[in-house]
């Protein structure tokens, strides 16, 4: 008996964009459940991983494999078969699909064709690390992964902190540690959040500021955690400052402490930020301890 459509006895094909858990699969959407159930096909970006998923809720829909590597030729399969009537879930291994994972191409060529395109929102890094960073959420900039040229990187590290709103980048765990260097010596003063395996059971948000980025991954690094998935939400350019203008001087010096800076290192963000010497800083903490 052929499947019923998602929504209802329509034989037009249709491409649905599905959102997936970044970790924990009980964070799966009954919208998205049942889509994968009644589509004729789902396009994963690694089928191994996905049917780990499908197994855990009892899911037997035909998987097939769409990932970076054979994007161009999938594209036009997975259209052409739409054009043909079928229902075809998008998913990636973990979160939104197009959003830094395939699913972009195969979007623009189906609305170009004319197929109906839905999406089912549900689980983002981006968005999960951001809610929980502290920093301002009305507007942010989202880059995915930085560039793995070093030179390159920098040049967009820089440009980007240029920019007054909160900035979001994804990592790989190899290339966290040349990262927070960059980010150290680009955006010193700045309010830096790593967010590793959300959702999952080595879940961790670690708050700091760049200048001490280094020696927190290093520490992660000794401990054996510098593996798994990298969020990194960092305080934009006019909010570095901007948010704590209204501090008295030692509450300044308290912030950049609590974030993980010695008492000289929090002293000298405090005198550049209120364009102060470090001095008058010393100072004026000794009035206050008076």
């Amino acid at each position: 008996m052929p499947k019923m459509g998602v929504r209802g006895m329509d034989s037009t094909g249709e491409i649905y964009i599905c959102a997936t858990p970044i970790g924990n699969l009980e964070d799966i959407t009954l919208r998205a459940l049942k889509t994968l159930r009644q589509v004729d096909l789902i396009a994963c970006e690694d089928t191994r991983r996905t049917r780990r998923l499908l197994d855990r809720f009892n899911i037997h829909t035909r998987t097939i494999s769409y990932h970076e590597h054979n994007e161009r030729s999938r594209v036009k399969q997975l259209v052409q078969l739409a054009k043909q009537g079928k229902r075809i879930a998008v998913v990636s291994d973990a979160g939104t699909p197009g959003i830094a994972d395939p699913g972009f191409t195969l979007v623009r060529a189906a609305v170009a064709e004319g197929i109906k395109v839905s999406v089912l929102p549900g689980p983002s890094a981006l968005v999960a690390a951001l809610s929980v960073s502290g920093l301002p959420t009305d507007r942010f900039t989202f880059y995915g992964f930085l560039p793995r040229d070093r030179l390159e990187r920098r040049r967009v590290l820089t440009e980007l902190g240029s920019r007054p709103e909160t900035l979001i980048v994804y990592e790989a765990p190899h290339r966290l540690r040349d990262t927070a260097h960059d980010l150290a010596d680009l955006m010193a003063e700045r309010t830096v959040i790593v967010a590793r395996e959300l959702t999952k059971h080595h879940e961790g948000v670690l708050r700091t500021t760049a200048v001490a980025l280094p020696e927190k991954v290093a520490e992660l690094e000794r401990k054996g955690s510098l593996k798994g998935e990298f969020t990194l939400v960092v305080e934009g350019g006019a909010t570095a400052v901007n948010s704590r203008a209204s501090l008295d001087i030692r509450r300044h010096v308290q912030y950049f402490e609590d974030l993980g800076l010695d008492r000289k290192q929090a002293m000298k963000a405090v005198a550049k930020e209120r364009g102060m010497s470090k001095r008058d800083i010393y100072k004026a903490l000794q009035e206050i301890s008076k």
